[in-house]
């Protein structure tokens, strides 16, 4: 379980979060919101990147800032823009994500080629990661960042580059991740959402402006009609509407 109690950032004078708070147990937790509303902050906060300057962070009832070095692999994060090793092949880049994520040398072979498995990457597995499509370096980053099926993962924008079938294939993995873990996801595809998510959360302006399900965001949708927008679409745009985006 993580628990974010009024959480705030500021950038010099950019005040990026204002007061968040959440409380997620297992299960994906869908995060919507224009550039800028504070969602990649928010991440980078759970996952340690950036120092507490207001509020709490809670993992399983333990403060993030005395969680040891052990206790911080529980984490999984994936950022929006993300580095490989581009000289060692796919399967060397997951060799060193489950080293680092404190996998055991025994364990660490299972653990990788259920990861190649499940992201489709099985037969890219003895390739130079160089020389991968956008979408395959895509697959390989979320490989990295579950290699140690993590009980709080963090995907910044996980989708980005992959057709529908390798999109759908990612999903079914966050489902069977979010049996026993909370996974949080950072994304502008509504359509995503709609097909895993059992909560979505809307920011805008450093806020949460919609915290509820998909079918609360479609009834909102439904009284609130768009032309050229789905329900969702629609929705999503009406709990921007709650808190209009200002600096």
């Amino acid at each position: 379980m993580i628990e974010i109690r009024n959480l705030h950032f500021s950038y010099r004078n950019f005040h990026a979060l204002k007061g968040v708070s959440l409380r997620a147990e297992p299960g994906v937790y869908g995060l919507l919101g224009p550039n800028g509303a504070g969602k990649s902050t928010l991440m980078k906060s759970v996952v340690g990147m950036l120092p507490l300057q207001k509020g709490e962070i809670l993992i399983n009832g333990k403060s993030l800032t005395r969680m040891d070095r052990s206790e911080k692999r529980l984490l999984g994060y994936l950022p929006q823009h993300f580095d490989v090793m581009d000289f060692v092949t796919v399967e060397r880049n997951l060799i060193y994500a489950a080293w680092a994520h404190g996998i055991d040398r025994n364990e660490a072979g299972k653990a990788i080629s259920e990861i190649l498995e499940i992201t489709h990457l099985g037969g890219k597995a003895n390739v130079l990661a160089r020389s991968l499509s956008g979408g395959m370096r895509q697959r390989l980053g979320i490989a990295c960042a579950l290699v140690h099926r993590p009980r709080v993962a963090l995907l910044d924008e996980p989708t980005v580059g992959l057709d529908p079938l390798q999109r759908a294939g990612i999903r079914n993995l966050l489902l069977e991740l979010s049996r026993e873990s909370v996974i949080l996801i950072s994304t502008h595809l509504v359509e995503d959402l709609a097909a895993v998510a059992s909560r979505v959360l809307v920011m805008n302006s450093g806020l949460i402006a919609f915290d509820g399900t998909v079918d609360d965001l479609n009834a909102l949708g439904e009284r609130n009609p768009s032309p050229g927008l789905n329900i969702l679409e629609c929705g999503y745009q009406a709990a921007l509407a709650r808190i209009p985006n200002r600096q």
